[in-house]
């Protein structure tokens, strides 16, 4: 029979949102437990310069960001556990999760705090540079300050990547919008690149290869489906904006999720979901901002839900 550990409060991921969530629950004596999930820091610790993050005037690089607050959580004696939790069953009062290493926990409050992960293209080439930090980003508005002046190309045909495009054109000598087909974007949003003079659009084009040196990104490799020209864009920055996965399919069963799988919340300006004592913060709710102030905003929010749930219980 496996272990069964009873905690007052189980956090599930790390990152930003679940560091901070940490952080408040621990100083609350609710003596968090918490899994960091398959890519503990989450998604920063793919970021190379973080300079957007309140605190950190000449900026820091996202892992090293992710240890100083594993390290505060540690600090009021967090419980981290490498691993993740692979099954949950909310339909009681003591919500029951199971982890990856057989450990069931009974947890009066969780805070899910799974984040999303972007879509890349999948691309050797594009993974590649991903990995060096040398010009590949899914994020525009994280990323688009370091290419300034410079030239770029976005992956993307909806409202965010209409959106990002708009965003590198106030920063960038020019952004090439690589579309697959045609626009899915709203007719706003679509209007508003088609009349920015420094973004061109190359319609159905896909992208055969990421190009670059040892120091970064140089160029992208792309083909036109109709005409099959293959042809070179110079570029630095190469950014993907064809959507975000939220990690958040062991939770569909119990939580509400919407058409995408971004968990709902119950109440706004809150952080509950739809079952009691189970709350959400981070990018799992979030479709619309993705920022690691944001995360962490919601981190706290979520702990001192928690902590008034447990006040009013006990």
């Amino acid at each position: 029979m496996s272990e069964i550990k009873k905690v007052h409060c189980l956090i599930i991921g790390s990152g930003p949102a679940g560091y901070t969530a940490a952080i408040y629950a621990a100083r609350a004596d609710m003596k968090p437990l918490m899994y960091e999930g398959l890519q503990p820091g989450g998604q920063l610790t793919t970021t190379n310069e973080v300079e957007n993050f309140p605190g950190y005037p000449q900026g820091v690089t996202g892992p090293e960001m992710m240890v100083q607050l594993k390290e505060q959580a540690l600090r009021f004696e967090t419980e981290i556990k490498s691993g993740f939790i692979d099954k949950v069953d909310f339909s009681g009062d003591i919500h029951k999760c199971w982890a990856d290493d057989g450990t069931e926990i009974h947890a009066e409050t969780v805070i899910i705090s799974t984040g999303a992960s972007a879509k890349y293209l999948g691309l050797p080439s594009e993974q590649k540079y991903l990995e060096m930090g040398g010009g590949v980003s899914a994020c525009a508005v994280c990323d688009g300050f370091f290419y300034r002046g410079q030239e770029t190309v976005i992956v993307g045909a909806g409202d965010s990547a209409c959106e990002e495009a708009h965003y590198l054109s106030k920063l960038c000598a020019k952004v090439t919008m690589l579309v697959r087909k045609d626009f899915r974007a709203s007719k706003i949003m679509a209007d508003r690149v088609k009349k920015t003079a420094n973004i061109e659009i190359l319609f159905d084009t896909e992208t055969l290869e990421v190009l670059g040196d040892d120091n970064g990104v140089t160029g992208a490799r792309v083909i036109n489906s109709k005409t099959k020209e293959v042809k070179d864009i110079p570029c630095t920055g190469f950014f993907v904006a064809i959507g975000h996965q939220p990690n958040t399919g062991i939770f569909k069963d119990f939580i509400n999720l919407d058409e995408t799988g971004y968990i709902k919340y119950e109440q706004a300006g809150t952080s509950k979901t739809n079952v009691a004592g189970v709350f959400v913060a981070g990018d799992a709710a979030d479709k619309t901002y993705r920022q690691a102030i944001t995360a962490a905003g919601t981190g706290c929010m979520a702990a001192l839900d928690a902590e008034r749930y447990l006040a009013a219980k006990h």
